[in-house]
């Protein structure tokens, strides 16, 4: 048994009629896999065994990590989770039907049905996946993305430069493009057996192409073992994730790990920013003779950004790279999108794609949904919202919008419960350092009290200066009251996502569209 993510990937499969998450039935759009059901023998070659009871060996119709999703036929993985663990329900998918089970435990010479004791449960639902799905990694020229913060932009801009969504696929945390077909994502980095099925849906649906997120997380917990990278880029390291991975030291280990054959295949290239210090880090222990591809505003950056000019509505700067120079007109605000946009364009170089090429495709780009999102209701002063949601990510957002901005510039954020305490006070310092007026709200509680949230933020030095307001709804409200013709409301911590979190449910609230029925019930006009 696993988490609602999961839950709803399985109903989006489903509901589409491929089921190739969870089921080889045959369907219209599950051509490029093996035309017969494999038996369990053959899906556990090459994994690290332990012990197995196998009475038979049973043809496997689908890969299930969710006990109420087992149908007759199906390979039960039981996974250890924070949460639950998946060894709790192997009588329930006993009873479903499975026709063997995938576990670390050893569960007796009486066990009902056939069972396989691994070493590790994750990467073996890794391995399992990709033969299942017939290796769709090695069909594809898969770029993946990992970084603090910029992955969604890159991934987005990769995807737009290099060709579009009908022909790259892309696994992110906004949407799972698929060529012909697009799901809304639920988790910036699939479970690996999400993975493999919605890549083999990419080669199914003509992509030669794909783009991929690649979080801290899908790494450290095997989502992405034995996945063939064509290119790897890595944009920054920042603080977070500290309640996961307890150290800055192994957050990076685990994102270097990307880039050195720890998950199984090395990647063809690597792209750096050598304008990070994990970045300098990185490119100085990468295994000898791996292509990269640096960039930055360095001098020794390949791909390098000079002269920035910073715009209310556009960002330019010269660029140069050992071919050529150009002078970039940029749609995307800000410095540290300078850098989201050389990521991309060194990414596609990578590639084999022209620089040049790659530049004229930037002019049709149409943004990233909850990026620097403008909201537009004919007011006298800017709003934005963005998807800020970590000290440095608010510190590079305040930096970049006063530069832009004539008047004030005022915040709304708030803290995610459930999530690293320790950089709540430094997310607020970085808010009231950067910014004339910061408003404290409401982010995901989750299942954490909002007084709490608070209490944790109002650790940080000039705490007093901010006006903590529980309902964010109202917390943008007075924001917007507050500003005047000229300023800046920037509205962070959410981005694209389209509810809140409290306590086990689930709310509807969008940012933008909150912001602007606000907006338009205000009269400006005195």
């Amino acid at each position: 048994m696993i988490g609602l993510a999961d839950f709803q990937i399985s109903t989006l499969l489903s509901a589409a009629s491929s089921r190739q998450s969870y089921s080889r039935a045959s369907s219209a759009n599950t051509t490029n896999r093996m035309s017969m059901n494999p038996t369990l023998k053959q899906l556990i070659e090459g994994v690290d065994v332990v012990s197995r009871k196998e009475r038979h060996d049973p043809t496997v119709t689908c890969l299930i990590t969710d006990s109420r999703r087992v149908v007759p036929g199906a390979l039960f993985f039981a996974i250890g989770g924070l949460r639950t663990d998946g060894n709790h329900y192997v009588e329930e998918a006993v009873d479903r039907g499975a026709v063997a089970i995938i576990t670390e435990h050893d569960l007796g010479n009486f066990f009902p049905i056939d069972y396989i004791q691994v070493k590790d449960v994750r990467k073996t639902l890794a391995i399992i996946s990709r033969a299942f799905y017939d290796r769709p990694d090695e069909k594809l020229r898969i770029a993946g993305i990992t970084g603090t913060n910029g992955k969604t932009t890159v991934s987005m801009l990769t995807q737009h430069l290099i060709g579009g969504s009908d022909k790259v696929g892309l696994l992110g945390t906004i949407r799972y493009d698929l060529g012909k077909r697009t799901l809304p994502s639920f988790r910036t980095t699939p479970e690996s057996v999400d993975v493999y099925a919605l890549l083999s849906q990419m080669v199914t649906n003509g992509c030669e192409e794909a783009v991929m997120e690649i979080s801290s997380h899908g790494v450290d917990q095997s989502r992405v073992y034995g996945l063939d990278v064509d290119i790897a880029a890595f944009l920054n390291l920042t603080r977070d994730h500290i309640d996961y991975h307890k150290s800055m030291e192994t957050y990076y280990s685990v994102k270097k790990q990307l880039f050195t054959g720890e998950i199984g295949n090395m990647p063809k290239a690597g792209v750096i920013n050598i304008d990070c210090p994990y970045g300098q880090r990185l490119h100085s222990e990468l295994p000898g003779g791996l292509p990269v591809v640096t960039f930055g505003l360095a001098e020794n950056a390949m791909i390098r950004a000079s002269h920035v000019k910073l715009y209310a509505d556009r960002t330019e700067f010269d660029l140069s790279w050992p071919e050529g120079e150009a002078t970039v007109v940029s749609p995307l605000l800000g410095r540290y999108n300078v850098s989201n946009l050389l990521a991309a364009l060194a990414i596609g170089r990578a590639k084999g794609y022209e620089i040049t090429e790659l530049l004229l495709q930037l002019k049709t780009f149409p943004g990233v949904p909850g990026r620097m999102e403008s909201v537009h209701a004919d007011q006298p002063f800017n709003v934005l919202v963005d998807y800020a949601h970590t000290d440095d990510a608010i510190k590079h957002a305040c930096e970049m919008l006063s530069e832009i901005t004539e008047g004030k510039l005022i915040v709304v954020f708030g803290c995610g419960g459930d999530r690293d305490r320790s950089k709540r006070a430094p997310m607020l310092e970085a808010a009231l350092e950067g910014t004339d007026q910061v408003f404290v709200t409401s982010d995901n509680p989750r299942s954490e009290s909002i007084e709490q949230i608070f209490e944790d933020m109002k650790a940080a030095k000039g705490s007093e200066r901010a006006v903590f307001i529980n309902d964010r709804k109202r917390a943008i409200s007075l924001a917007l009251d507050a500003a005047q013709p000229g300023d800046c409301v920037l509205i962070a911590g959410k981005g694209h996502e389209t509810y809140q979190e409290f306590d086990g449910s689930v709310t509807p609230f969008d940012d933008r569209q909150i912001a602007r029925e606000l907006i338009l019930l205000k009269d400006f006009s005195v």
